[in-house]
């Protein structure tokens, strides 16, 4: 059964709409650009790299590429709201359930102390750091709802002109906490929570006083979240990854909307359908980022 449709980016058909009636992903190779294209690559070996991977995962790779075709044209609160459904839609599939049930473990997790972000106000300035180190600065519910109040605060406070992102540790976030994934009761609460309780809402809507400082490994929720912030700078060696698919997912931080804002839905889909790094040159080159700093 066929998982995706490949075409030489010359072949590939122009007709306005077509890439909407597909029901396959379209990847398209060579030189040049194509809007009638889900992903395009430089030649048909990688063409055939990302079939074959979406071939482990057709699902996900379809509901991604229908996710990014829609939100190309909504508004942010609309596309998250698109997202989070197609979210909750894959959390009820057979290869999400088939992540979970590979990621029986006996390995056990250092307990947390302290605050989930440390946070510090200098005049007008209050900088906010992920505080988390031991586990990478994975983004927990407890993380979750520290980066809501932190937000809430600056909604509030409007002698406050800049809420800044950074992190303690080795890097800035490996992404959600792998161990919650799947541990709503069900996935229409899980829609309801990402709704109601969403730090991506809230940094689009205090985007012009929300700044970000990367460093190390940026992965999942970890470039995400940043991506809706106006100013997102990062440090020369960080890297980013969005690995979502591998678990029969899509991102679900905000990724099809920020970064797919910053970056396009094309490029989106190739960080999400190869599962690649990519460094920090490509991503200030890509708009990812916005400055580079050490």
């Amino acid at each position: 059964m066929d998982t995706a449709l490949i075409f030489p980016i010359q072949q590939l058909p122009s007709a306005e709409g077509w890439l909407m009636r597909q029901t396959l992903p379209v990847i398209a190779y060579g030189d040049g650009s194509a809007v009638n294209a889900d992903v395009i690559v430089g030649d048909e070996a990688a063409a055939k790299s990302i079939e074959a991977r979406i071939a482990k995962w057709p699902q996900a790779a379809l509901v991604l590429v229908q996710v990014l075709r829609i939100n190309e044209t909504l508004p942010a609160a609309q596309g998250l709201d698109v997202e989070s459904l197609a979210y909750s839609t894959l959390q009820g599939g057979p290869e999400f359930a088939s992540w979970r049930q590979a990621q029986q473990s006996d390995e056990t997790w250092p307990d947390s102390e302290g605050d989930a972000l440390l946070l510090h106000r200098d005049g007008a300035r209050m900088t906010a750091s992920l505080n988390r180190p031991e586990l990478r600065n994975s983004i927990s519910l407890p993380m979750r709802d520290a980066f809501i109040e932190a937000l809430q605060v600056l909604e509030a406070d409007e002698s406050l002109q800049e809420l800044h992102f950074d992190a303690v540790g080795a890097c800035f976030s490996v992404g959600g906490e792998l161990r919650e994934f799947g541990s709503s009761p069900d996935p229409v609460t899980a829609h309801w929570v990402r709704t109601v309780h969403s730090p991506a809402r809230l940094i689009d809507k205090l985007r012009e006083r929300v700044s970000f400082y990367l460093h190390g490994a940026c992965i999942g929720s970890g470039v995400e979240l940043p991506a809706f912030a106006s100013k997102v700078v990062a440090h020369s060696k960080s890297y980013f990854q969005l690995p979502e698919l591998q678990l029969g997912l899509i991102p679900g931080a905000g990724g099809t909307v920020g970064i797919a804002r910053r970056i396009g839905r094309q490029r989106t889909a190739w960080m999400v359908l190869s599962g690649r790094r990519i460094n920090a040159q490509t991503a200030l080159a890509w708009g990812l980022v916005d400055e580079l700093r050490d």
